[in-house]
């Protein structure tokens, strides 16, 4: 273990997500750190880069349709302003701690960075659950929510996003809310509706900007996503538009799952199936189980916490898309997907392998991106809509679509570039890490002791 790990972990023993991010970050940029290492340590690049600049924690009492008063935690992580002010998402779910939070606004600096985009990192959200409650119970908690936020965040402070339990639904109630507060109409939450400051393909931005990742990885085996069969993951925004984009390319979608089990339509999820599952998840705000009371001849398996795996990756497959949440893919599920004929896992959740799944990926020459590098398309049009607002413009789908690619392909390239010069070829692990690192800590190093 490294001295600055040691570190991090006797400051805060709990946080072994945080921890988990840290260790990947410093173990692929060691050949960074053996070239330079006498100026970073005298810098304290290391404790700098892993310090949250602010943390955020404050109570968010409301109140439920029945007059029932209830208090969450609210949290903001300013992690890292160094190349732009703080952009990442707000996450609602009861599995929020402060961890997971750190974990996600430490990735969020390096995914930022890749994009090219003017973005610092930064991540929040709370432990509520927006699932079972009302519209307006959901209103009156992010107006809770935001009225605490609004202090610490702008278009030129902290941009947030929406995340897990964040849709078009909270994101308007939380900008109405800021709006009143600061009397001014900013644009500085992303994911908001197109008819008052939205961008085209927002939603759609992270599962289309992972499959041209993942396009780009297979086309240098000269290979493509047409004909190939997939695994996702997650029912979301994330997977949704993932499988979308990978029926659209010819791929065939054969899984998709949320927390309650996981779908198997061997017959692959065409278009309409597809509408039908978004209908399910984004208007009736159901379980992906329901999907068989339309196609019935669908295999359903529930969730079962008490396996060491889970089924969805034991499917033979050539390519895997984790689209739900961190560490969703253990030791055991890799194995069973290399076993399996799978010979590309591209994440667009933030960092759904565990380490020792992402050896055996690299151990078995499966082509793997992780997150940072892959679903950095969220983030990159999160950025172009801050753009739209600055200008109070409005750009249409097509040219969003194309700057997606374009930040998607250049992404792809850098890793590429970064792992070959530090003598890694073709690790986009190692690529990714090194090149938003050295991007990070070099405008760091030109900004001072700040």
């Amino acid at each position: 273990m490294s001295d600055i790990l040691r570190l991090i972990t006797a400051r805060d023993p709990n946080e072994k997500e945080f921890h988990q991010a840290v260790g990947e970050v410093i173990e692929s940029v060691q050949p960074v750190l053996d070239r330079i290492i006498p100026e970073y340590r005298q810098n304290a690049i290391l404790e700098r880069i892993t310090e949250p600049e602010r943390v955020l924690l404050f109570r968010v009492p409301w109140q439920d349709d029945q007059g029932q008063m209830h208090v969450n935690r609210g949290y903001r992580i300013e992690m890292n302003s160094a190349l732009g002010p703080y952009n990442g998402g707000l996450r609602f779910h009861p599995s929020v701690t402060l961890s997971i939070l750190k974990f996600l606004s430490f990735e969020q600096v390096f995914n930022n960075a890749l994009t090219t985009l003017p973005m610092g990192g930064g991540m929040g959200g709370s432990d509520f659950e927006p699932k079972g409650k009302s519209d307006n119970e959901v209103m009156r908690f992010c107006q809770s929510f935001m009225s605490e936020l609004f202090r610490h965040i702008g278009p030129d402070t902290d941009v947030s996003s929406g995340d897990i339990g964040v849709g078009a639904r909270e994101i308007g109630y939380l900008f109405g809310m800021y709006k009143r507060l600061r009397n001014e109409f900013t644009g500085v939450l992303t994911g908001k509706s197109l008819g008052w400051g939205g961008s085209l393909i927002r939603p759609e931005a992270t599962g289309y900007g992972c499959v041209y990742f993942a396009s780009e990885m297979l086309s240098t085996m000269n290979d493509s996503i047409e004909e190939k069969t997939c695994l996702i993951s997650g029912a979301g925004n994330a997977a949704q538009y993932t499988a979308e984009k990978v029926i659209e390319l010819g791929g065939k979608v054969v899984t998709l799952s949320d927390s309650t089990g996981y779908i198997y339509d061997e017959e692959g999820i065409d278009k309409d199936k597809l509408e039908y599952v978004k209908m399910i998840k984004n208007i009736r705000r159901g379980r992906i189980k329901d999907y068989l009371d339309k196609y019935s001849e669908t295999v359903y398996t529930e969730a079962d916490t008490t396996l060491d795996y889970n089924p969805l990756w034991n499917h033979k497959a050539d390519c895997a898309f984790p689209c739900a949440t961190q560490n969703e893919i253990n030791e055991k599920d890799a194995r069973n997907l290399a076993n399996n004929g799978v010979k590309l896992v591209c994440e667009a959740a933030n960092m759904p392998c565990t380490p020792e799944a992402v050896d055996i990926f690299l151990n078995n020459k499966i082509l793997y991106a992780p997150g940072k590098a892959a679903n950095a398309g969220g983030v990159a049009v999160s950025g172009l809509e801050m753009s739209q607002n600055s200008m109070r413009l409005s750009w249409p789908k097509k040219e969003v679509d194309s700057r997606l690619k374009i930040i998607m392909k250049n992404i792809h390239k850098t890793c590429l570039e970064a792992a070959s010069e530090y003598g890694q070829p073709g690790n986009y692990v190692s690529g990714a890490n090194i090149a938003g690192f050295l991007k990070v800590v070099n405008a760091m190093q030109d900004q001072g002791l700040v």
